[in-house]
């Protein structure tokens, strides 16, 4: 199977449970200078792919049965690179096609999410086996951290996810027919917010973390200024919405795709922060 990204912390999150799950990854990198840590993850290749180039990602999907799809972040070419890969994914006999989306891709205040809502429409009318994933924001997101800063609220609601869940989920639709022509909403079990992970991360360290609003004006005038255009005003946009609304949603698909109840915040914390 094909994991786009994955030399990404998603992507090497994906690449260890399937190979976990006793899949055979073919791990596509931007950089060579990416391979070394891919196959570190378990991948039995590292290929550098132009995901923007089709005989690039024909050459890169050529005998492959399944691929993860993960989209560059924020990518403003998102549903071109969409189509490109369910048009590559058809004509190279991939059989079945995992799209990492992202919780509520249809809020048309978030640009970047409605583009994952496109690439979701092209990938369910493909003609191919399809399962939609729709994580919510992860965890380790936030954490480790001395200090959270973030230009939004930070008692804005978040049904914080674990990435390494998230992945488990990714390598059990992989793996299992079922799951074809499924779409999950992979989110936490608690509602939490950036000051609850403050207080959790000051109680797990003994250190005091704050958890500080950034000015989004200064946000976008500092950090932002540095990014491409489209994608500064799709991180603003996103930053405006959870100032106002949060991002939650419900955990019954993850529990079932695991069998277990999902991590929530203090247990990833317990498990990835040094007690004090």
């Amino acid at each position: 199977m094909v994991v786009a990204g994955a030399a990404g912390k998603t992507g090497l999150a994906v690449t260890r449970a399937a190979t976990a799950a006793g899949l055979r990854v073919r791990g596509l990198v931007h950089r060579p200078e990416q391979r070394d840590v891919v196959l570190a993850a378990g991948a039995v290749e590292a290929v550098v792919t132009d995901l923007r180039d089709e005989a690039s990602l024909t050459a890169a999907y050529g005998g492959a049965d399944a691929v993860y799809h993960l989209a560059p972040n924020v990518d403003a070419e998102e549903v071109p690179l969409g189509a490109l890969a369910v048009h590559v994914a058809r004509r190279t006999g991939v059989r079945r096609f995992v799209l990492h989306s992202v919780m509520h891709p249809y809020v048309p205040t978030m640009p970047h999410h409605v583009r994952k809502a496109e690439v979701e429409h092209l990938v369910r009318t493909s003609g191919l086996l399809w399962t939609v994933l729709q994580p919510a924001a992860y965890v380790q997101n936030l954490v480790p951290s001395d200090r959270l800063a973030v230009p939004y609220s930070v008692d804005a609601p978040f049904t914080l996810v674990d990435l390494l869940d998230v992945a488990a989920a990714a390598a059990r639709v992989l793996t299992e027919d079922e799951h074809r022509y499924a779409t999950y909403e992979l989110a936490g079990p608690t509602v939490t917010s950036v000051a609850d992970v403050a207080r959790l991360l000051t109680e797990r360290t003994g250190r005091e973390v704050a958890a500080v609003r950034l000015d989004p004006d200064a946000w976008q005038a500092g950090p932002g200024a540095a990014l491409p255009v489209d994608a500064a005003r799709a991180l603003r946009a996103m930053f405006d919405h959870y100032d106002r609304h949060g991002l939650v949603g419900g955990c019954r698909p993850l529990a079932d795709l695991l069998g277990r109840t999902p991590n929530d915040v203090r247990a990833v914390i317990e498990r990835e922060v040094p007690a004090s």
